[in-house]
């Protein structure tokens, strides 16, 4: 019944002129998010700092870093926000080779945080920061490994 009332709303958006662009956007996302969570699943594989392997699930659109924190590989405190400017490379992590074509390049931003981060040690060409990976259907089965906290990470 909803989903019929959403759909009829989305379909006559435009005989609303009192309501707002935002009041708008809301309806008409509503209608088309109504899709089945499964058809968004993504099932990735963890590695974690134990070298124990996990299967974890993502949705599409979500970032690796999410799907991490959900299933307790990373501590959601170390990372509150998901934008590059306030990343502190906490969420750092490493694709396995065969993936890594499959993810666009490292944007400058990320690459600037990644190195700043490495400190002494060579920056591994597998790292990629978790905030940064949105996860598709295109990644479903993907290995990603969490790596062990810094000492410097570590309270």
């Amino acid at each position: 019944m909803a989903t019929s009332v959403l759909r009829k709303l989305s379909t006559q958006i435009h005989c609303f002129p009192s309501l707002s662009l935002h009041s708008k956007h809301l309806l008409s996302r509503s209608y088309s998010t109504s899709a089945k969570v499964s058809d968004r699943m993504v099932k990735l594989f963890a590695i974690d700092p134990n070298g124990q392997k996990r299967e974890i699930v993502g949705l599409s659109g979500q970032t690796l870093l999410k799907s991490l924190t959900n299933h307790g590989l990373i501590d959601p405190a170390s990372h509150r926000l998901e934008e590059i400017d306030a990343c502190s490379a906490e969420c750092e992590v490493n694709i396995a080779q065969e993936w890594l074509d499959r993810l666009p390049p490292r944007s400058y931003d990320e690459e600037y945080v990644l190195k700043r981060n490495s400190r002494t040690r060579v920056l591994n060409k597998h790292s990629r920061l978790g905030c940064q990976v949105v996860l598709n259907k295109d990644l479903e089965g993907m290995v990603v490994a969490v790596p062990e906290p810094r000492p410097w990470d570590t309270p």
